[in-house]
């Protein structure tokens, strides 16, 4: 471990130890989302295809959350950035819901694309508030925040595994995964300074109300959309 910290230039002290752990804590706590994503994007695929997915989505989004973290400042000052971000992951939630329910002649190679994909745009959206929270924990030193990710993606893998087991046993368990990206979506256009300063966005009781109502439409179209989906194939398999 000495020389894991030496090379990536990282004094080894209890301080920096104890960053490292804040660094490991933040990225598990804040990847609960991210592994939904994870595994609402390639519940889909083929056995075979699915750990590809998993892999390449995977090492893609933390590319990108290093090199996120290395300029978040100029990241943040980017007008709307969390409205734009919010509405991304709102159609992300409604596009892996429904997702499921498409032609089953779609080619397992499009779908694994279409996957890998998926997982590293809602990550990228979703990791905004993480790369914050990972840099201020760090202070700035990009080698710690690299290896605080590293050790966490274990931990997010296996959790979107467990949860795309989960929802082949449980189909309405993709309605609360779709229910929480719609959440997390409506708290990132909640929060965003720059629509804050041109509308009064209430707080409090009321806030929760408009994110109860954004995630409510959201699963309303999803489910309707798969209820006409099943009524198509299910005239299809009659005619």
């Amino acid at each position: 471990m000495e020389n894991l910290f030496l090379t990536l230039g990282v004094a080894v002290s209890s301080g920096a130890l104890v960053a490292l752990l804040k660094i490991i804590l933040i990225d598990i706590i804040l990847s609960g989302d991210n592994a939904v994503v994870i595994a609402m994007a390639t519940r889909n695929l083929p056995k075979e295809l699915q750990n590809k997915a998993i892999f390449w989505g995977t090492a893609g989004a933390v590319i990108l959350r290093v090199a996120f973290a290395a300029i978040i400042v100029y990241l943040l000052q980017i007008p709307y950035v969390n409205l734009i971000g919010g509405a991304l992951l709102l159609f992300i939630a409604y596009k892996v819901l429904v997702e499921g329910e498409e032609d089953a002649n779609i080619k397992s190679h499009n779908s694994l694309l279409k996957a890998i994909q998926t997982i590293i745009i809602a990550d990228a959206v979703m990791s905004l508030d993480n790369v914050v929270a990972v840099a201020g924990a760090a202070h700035g030193h990009i080698g710690m925040i690299a290896l605080g990710v590293i050790i966490s993606i274990p931990i997010m893998i296996f959790g979107s595994k467990f949860i795309v087991k989960a929802m082949e046993r449980f189909a309405w368990i993709a309605y609360v995964g779709a229910g929480i990206l719609s959440w997390t979506a409506g708290e990132m256009i909640l929060k965003d300074k720059n629509l804050n300063s041109l509308v009064d966005i209430p707080h409090g009781a009321i806030a929760y109300v408009i994110l109860a109502a954004i995630t409510a439409i959201v699963l309303a179209a999803g489910y309707f959309k798969n209820q006409s989906i099943a009524k198509q194939v299910e005239g299809k398999q009659t005619a």
